[in-house]
């Protein structure tokens, strides 16, 4: 039998799930059962949503192992409120659970997962990298989108991560809603670990890290407000990472890790989208980074800075 985790990052989350259930009146989400019994949570669609509740689903996506506040920044004059992310477990917290890598779909219906559940169906080859598999009775999953997930998907979840649909929770809110806007910046800490795995640094030793970003304004259209949250990381966004090993590695990470360093840096992220006609394959993964970063070598003390915040780009993007 196999040994369950330490943590489990379905539970953890399925606590702030139950939080979300019994407050749905003062955070302005609406929770239904699907027709197989699985709960819906529109927190953007129907529902009006807003911030309060965008923070917990940002904490349900770091399979609760995360904090996600909301305060006054100076780095950026005219956009003042930044998101600041914290975790107990950089790793697990935003690569085993909120990052976005499980591709979910049936006829027209599309959605890329994040949150637990994807930690306990395994899908991606990411996981084998990971080391970490979680055991629980519940899941949780958060889709990018206006509809929840139709009963076929449901079903495939239900079968991929072992949980019967009666214990499986969907939440949805489109970007564009203000609850969803804001669970998208909060990944400013896990396109820096994203980026750290793609770069070949050993995710073992990241054993701490903070980021921040400033909340990006809604907009109506999708492209348009995809294109803020991804706007206020690129070109917005610090990551403060704390690793063991050799100082120079160390340095060698900061240097790469900022957003300056891609080929495709400049414009506002739905002005480069629209250039690849809407191909996400076809833009430099290595875009999709924080503007600024930070790297501390614990074992010397020594901190290395790379990148920079730009104002100009996000005021492009942002009015």
């Amino acid at each position: 039998m196999t040994e369950a985790p330490k943590i489990s990052v379905n539970n953890l989350a399925g606590a702030i799930v139950d939080r979300m259930v019994t407050e749905a009146d003062r955070l302005r989400i609406i929770v239904s059962k699907g027709s197989l019994g699985e709960t819906l949570i529109d927190a953007g669609v129907k529902a009006v949503g807003g911030f309060d509740v965008g923070l917990l689903i940002a904490e349900i996506c770091l399979g609760g192992l995360g904090t996600v506040t909301l305060s006054p920044y100076a780095a950026t004059a005219k956009w003042p409120f930044h998101l600041t992310v914290r975790t107990a477990d950089p790793v697990i917290a935003c690569l085993a659970s909120q990052y976005a890598g499980w591709a979910l779909s049936h006829e027209k219906w599309f959605a890329l997962g994040s949150g637990p559940g994807r930690a306990l169906a395994l899908k991606e080859p990411l996981f084998k990298d990971l080391g970490y598999a979680d055991k629980a009775n519940r899941a949780t999953l958060v889709v990018e989108g206006d509809k929840p997930p139709p009963p076929e998907v449901v079903e495939k979840v239900s079968k991929d991560t072992g949980v019967p649909p009666h214990h499986l929770t969907f939440i949805y809110a489109p970007t564009r809603s203000l609850a969803g806007g804001l669970q998208v910046v909060a990944r400013v800490l896990e396109v820096a670990l994203h980026k750290a795995h793609e770069l070949k640094f050993p995710l073992s030793r990241i054993i701490d890290g903070i980021g921040t970003a400033p909340l990006s304004p809604p907009h109506p259209d999708f492209v348009q407000a995809m294109g803020r949250t991804n706007d206020a990381i690129i070109y917005g966004g610090l990551t403060h990472l704390f690793v063991t090993g050799p100082a120079d590695e160390a340095r060698a990470l900061a240097e790469k890790l900022p957003s300056k360093t891609s080929r495709d840096y400049g414009e506002p992220f739905s002005d480069i989208f629209k250039k690849f006609k809407g191909d996400f394959y076809k833009i430099d993964p290595m875009l999709f980074s924080p503007a600024v970063a930070a790297v501390t070598a614990v074992e010397t003390g020594e901190t290395f800075f790379a990148g920079e915040i730009n104002e100009s780009a996000l005021n492009a993007s942002f009015c």
